[in-house]
């Protein structure tokens, strides 16, 4: 019976050491904290963003594809050099489908023979017609000599006949006359349809003969040195042997100018009112990760793009990298950091340090007791918050909330009633101008108000 007794007496002894000591540490445990610091303080946006050259050359299907005359509106590449090859000028880079271009030319010389044919038919229809007319002219003018003969050997006939023979010869006249202008009409309709056929062979002439230049130009070269880029087609794939390349869509590769290199990069729409031209940036490559660049932000896109997948939308940001390096090339991916503000001799703590209770921004300051203080913020930056008013240098806040936070002291509300005082001379000051522009438009010429039409103000 003792020795159960005392089993339990040290049972109850161990269970109420380690609830002392647990609660001992427990309570006993120092809180996190963070140091306010005083010195230079960046606002920085990282992204990451794709290698392109700021000026590159266009390697193009040819011109002479690109007619109207021609009407080959897409074509298949059956050849390219690999990607990433160094061309000189002159250099063979690819090759079009001269089997599809050599279809067209058939049967566009076809169609030329055809239409010289219909041009020599309109031609040697147009000279039988005409001759047959020259021939009705030639014996309406007989009747005109002949009705004339008739009406001189009737002088002496009676007066009937010779009213007559002066009909006769008036009709003769008439006769001719309309000969004559028929075959006027009958020539200019010829001229009219061996003209319908010149033009048509005209232009049977020039397709064909665009046809056999665009069919000599298949094979293209580089105009200029550099590195084969593949450009890509409407869906975003690359361009490859077997793509099909249209008129609207003429580029077949690039030939980048390696020596002006910009990284093409993506800012979300919260931090793109930082980003302006002209800002410094320091660039990261992935492929030479021990390589540190220099740029500077050269264009901001206006207007954003929605992200796949996504409600939130990206904007389109250009960096210029400073020199040259012959390692960088096209399509590497680049790592980037945009300074978008720097303060100097400011007091800065880690952002999460700073905690809200309605209207209010506050830390808790760790001295010989904690308090809540309110602080007024400024700019902040991927960890760290500017303190405008509130802390000084080297004091320490709390990282978390305390488990008693609501009754601990709360100091610094004239820095949360200055702030509402500002807002609201500012927010005065906006109505003030808004009021006066209004009140603009209501003044005269000479800067006087115009009260009433006669402008004597009563």
């Amino acid at each position: 019976m003792n020795r159960k007794l005392l089993y339990i007496l040290i049972a109850v002894a161990a269970i109420a050491i380690i609830t002392i000591l647990l609660t001992g540490t427990k309570e006993t445990e120092p809180p996190v904290t963070a140091e306010a610091q005083k010195g230079t303080f960046e606002v920085l946006v990282y992204t990451s963003g794709t290698l392109e050259a700021e000026n590159s050359e266009k390697i193009t299907i040819p011109e002479e594809l690109s007619s109207r005359n021609v009407r080959i509106y897409e074509i298949k590449i059956s050849d390219i050099v690999e990607e990433g090859t160094v061309v000189e000028e002159g250099d063979y880079v690819a090759s079009l489908d001269h089997k599809a271009v050599e279809e067209v030319l058939v049967q566009a010389r076809e169609e030329l023979e055809q239409a010289l044919n219909e041009y020599e038919d309109a031609r040697m229809d147009s000279n039988l017609n005409l001759s047959n007319n020259r021939d009705q002219i030639i014996n309406a003018r007989e009747n005109v000599e002949a009705a004339k003969i008739i009406l001189d050997e009737s002088v002496y006939e009676s007066p009937s006949v010779i009213r007559k023979a002066e009909m006769d010869l008036e009709k003769a006249k008439r006769t001719l006359q309309q000969e004559q202008e028929a075959y006027k009409l009958r020539v200019q309709q010829a001229e009219a349809r061996v003209n319908r056929r010149v033009v048509v062979l005209n232009q049977r002439q020039n397709r064909v003969k665009e046809l056999e230049n665009a069919y000599r130009v298949l094979n293209i070269h580089a105009q200029k040195p550099g590195m084969v880029i593949y450009a890509k087609d409407r869906f975003g794939d690359k361009i490859k042997s077997g793509s099909t390349i249209s008129r609207w869509m003429p580029v077949i590769a690039t030939l980048p100018d390696l020596s002006k290199m910009i990284s093409v990069t993506w800012v979300n729409e919260i931090d793109i009112s930082k980003v302006k031209t002209g800002q410094k940036v320091t660039l990261g490559t992935d492929a030479f990760p021990e390589k540190k660049l220099e740029g500077e932000v050269i264009t901001v896109a206006n207007i954003g793009q929605p992200l796949p997948r996504s409600d939130a939308k990206v904007f389109e940001v250009k960096i210029r990298i400073f020199g040259s390096d012959t390692d960088l090339r096209p399509a590497m991916t680049t790592s980037n950091v945009i300074q978008t503000g720097i303060f100097r001799e400011e007091t800065f703590i880690p952002t999460d340090a700073i905690f809200h209770d309605d209207t209010l921004e506050f830390v808790f300051v760790a001295g010989k007791t904690i308090v809540r203080q309110v602080v007024e913020t400024g700019e902040e930056n991927e960890n760290f918050t500017i303190i405008k008013k509130g802390l000084e240098p080297g004091e320490k806040v709390l990282l978390e909330r305390p488990a008693h936070e609501k009754e601990l002291p709360l100091e610094g509300m004239e820095i949360y009633y200055e702030m509402k005082r500002q807002e609201a001379l500012e927010s005065e000051t906006e109505e003030k101008g808004m009021k006066t522009e209004q009140e603009i438009p209501q003044q005269g010429g000479n800067g006087e108000a115009v009260h009433g039409q006669n402008g004597t103000g009563r």
